[in-house]
């Protein structure tokens, strides 16, 4: 946690990725982990949902520093779908695309949305590497507090094929980007 002096001003969290395994009826090991990040941002829940489901704000602030997203599809209700293609703006970036060399890829379904307060969605990644193969679910919750909103990302059942170490920085790189945003 990150003081900033004063108990009056926003303080910053951020968890580092956590593994989960849960084990399945035989008792084999199956892939649930659960990558996690949060921070409190000086905006309302009301303006952090609506940052979420207005494609072209999503475009500004979610890709991770060192990328940059176009949406092909999106339909932002329940069961509602979106496509989205994020690309690394440099040719020598540290970590291979999941799709291209370059690029990730994503399709995803929105599964619940509580206006303010809650978005989940189920994504999979365009990729012929099983490494990537799959459904994650990705879930942001608002939750007002004193200075602001503490927001949530909470990612279940990650791709093996994405790094922990990755995921953390760009969770907190796509945080701090919709804090830019938003404050």
């Amino acid at each position: 946690m990150t003081s900033h002096g004063n108990d009056d001003e926003p303080h910053e969290y951020s968890s580092p990725a956590c593994s989960m395994h849960e084990f399945d009826l035989a008792g084999e090991r199956s892939n649930s982990r659960v990558d996690a990040a949060s921070r409190i941002i000086a905006a309302s829940p009301a303006a952090l949902y609506r940052a979420h489901l207005d494609p072209q704000a999503l475009m500004s602030w979610l890709p991770p520093k060192g990328m940059k997203g176009r949406i092909e599809e999106f339909d932002p209700r329940v069961g509602g779908t979106y496509r989205m293609v994020l690309t690394y703006e440099q040719p020598g970036h540290a970590a291979e695309g999941k799709t291209t060399e370059h690029s990730d890829t994503v399709a995803g379904r929105f599964v619940e949305l509580i206006q303010d307060k809650l978005i989940a969605q189920v994504v999979q990644f365009d990729s012929d590497d099983p490494a990537f193969a799959g459904e994650m679910k990705i879930t942001w919750a608002f939750t007002p507090v004193s200075g602001g909103t503490h927001v949530m990302v909470r990612c279940e059942n990650v791709p093996s094929g994405i790094r922990p170490e990755d995921h953390q920085v760009g969770l907190a790189s796509s945080l701090e980007n919709l804090a830019q945003y938003c404050e």
